[in-house]
């Protein structure tokens, strides 16, 4: 828990004892790479979340036949499924109507946008357009599609990629490691009727969550699909854990046995350790019929908790034994609401620099699976596809160098932040 900043006079000075987060905060800036990279990274977030405005075939404002549009919002909310284009804008490409007023966005392509007049055409090259403003300024690919287009959705999939997927693999290595470092191996007392309703439980829910959901969620809309799994499998959990607590209340089944939550969850990150990760993920991936991004972002969610797991049980072990969760313990709380309440908090410093390295790392394991062409869809513009066209063409070098430099700089800059949290968050330098 942080604490406010207090003055206290010693030997005649006053000097400002700072809360934790005010210090990690002051520590910080004192790296100025870490510090840049933090302030690149907006600029990343900014282009992942905006570059729809930015970077577009269809206008931002455009009026036809006395009418008035805004496609790019209207976009949006075809893509959510709440609107539908009229035929007119269907049938027509965007540059073939007639505008009335118009005003688009800074580039004029979207990442899908063929202009077959101009492929393989480079920055400096002569290019077939109407005037500057149409102009593919860091050149195009062998469908004539605008690098710079690609480069921002590429942003957007490398992002959302790695945010999803280290989102997935926190959830479950925080999980995993408070209940690890918190217990260890002797603290954790399970009645065996909770024991044995869990282990059904576990087993109906992945059945009907997922296993009979495979044809679903192979051919239908994956995000829906696999929000319906997880739920189903958090209520069927849930379910087997209300009964359980209402059974624990008879006479007969009031026993309860050590659990070594620490041994078994340890053992079962040793595993998980002991398996190629890359190896693993390519042959879950192979398992699925229809390619998604959204495929990858769980699978990688699902085998990187480890590291995740292990900081916050080494924290926990440090944290459980002192004053205050002994204190807080003797006053009567339960341990959910302690671990919840005061343990985790103080223990996830070490997460974010876990998840910092994680996004840089997932970046990489994408742009490996999309230049090989796994796992994605095949009309999937990112950074490894663009690559992967690159290889066919050793003369286009803009395709080779632009997306590289991307995927360069953006795991170099979350590695950056991830060093500048580990100084940041080193007990060491509070002083």
């Amino acid at each position: 828990m942080s604490k406010p900043a207090t003055e206290k006079t010693v030997n005649g000075t006053i000097q400002q004892e700072l809360g934790f987060r005010q210090m990690v905060r002051a520590q910080f800036r004192k790296n100025r790479m870490a510090v840049w990279s933090l302030r690149f990274l907006w600029v990343l977030i900014f282009i992942a979340v905006f570059g729809s405005f930015l970077v577009n075939e269809r206008p931002l404002y455009c009026k036809i036949d006395g009418k008035t549009y805004f496609p790019v919002f209207k976009q949006m909310a075809v893509d959510l499924g709440w609107s539908a284009w009229e035929s007119q804008f269907v049938i027509n490409n965007w540059d073939e109507h007639e505008f009335e007023t118009v005003i688009r966005p800074l580039v004029p392509y979207s990442y899908n946008t063929q202009d077959l007049r101009n492929s393989f055409v480079g920055p400096f090259d002569k290019q077939n357009v109407k005037s500057r403003r149409w102009r593919h300024w860091l050149g195009t690919d062998n469908l004539g599609r605008d690098v710079v287009a690609g480069l921002f959705h590429g942003t957007r999939i490398a992002l959302l990629t790695g945010i999803i997927a280290m989102s997935i693999a926190s959830l479950i290595g925080i999980f995993f490691g408070a209940v690890a470092g918190y217990f260890g191996d002797d603290k954790l007392k399970v009645s065996g009727v909770r024991i044995f309703l869990n282990l059904l439980g576990l087993l109906l829910a992945v059945f009907y969550g997922f296993l009979s959901r495979s044809y679903a969620l192979s051919e239908g809309n994956l995000a829906k699909e696999l929000l319906k799994g997880v739920l189903i499998f958090s209520a069927t959990m849930l379910l087997f854990n209300v009964v359980a607590r209402q059974l624990e209340k008879l006479p007969i089944v009031k026993k309860r046995y050590r659990m070594p939550a620490d041994l078994l969850i340890m053992r079962l990150v040793e595993i998980m350790n002991s398996i190629p990760a890359l190896l693993l993920l390519l042959s879950v991936v192979a398992l699925f019929q229809r390619p998604s991004i959204f495929n990858v972002m769980g699978i990688i969610g699902l085998i990187g908790w480890t590291g995740i797991a292990r900081f916050i049980r080494a924290e926990l072990l440090r944290i459980r034994n002192l004053e205050y969760i002994q204190a807080t313990r003797a006053l009567g709380f339960r341990e959910a609401y302690i671990i919840l309440r005061h343990a985790l908090p103080n223990a996830l410093g070490p997460v974010l620099i876990a998840v910092a390295f994680g996004i840089a790392n997932t970046v990489l394991i994408e742009a490996f699976l999309s230049f090989l062409g796994i796992g994605l869809p095949a009309d999937m513009v990112t950074w490894g596809t663009m690559l992967r066209e690159a290889r066919n063409a050793f003369e286009a070098w803009w395709i080779a160098l632009f997306p590289g430099l991307a995927i360069f700089i953006t795991v170099t800059v979350f590695n950056l932040i991830g060093e500048g949290l580990t100084d940041a968050l080193d007990t060491r330098q509070k002083s």
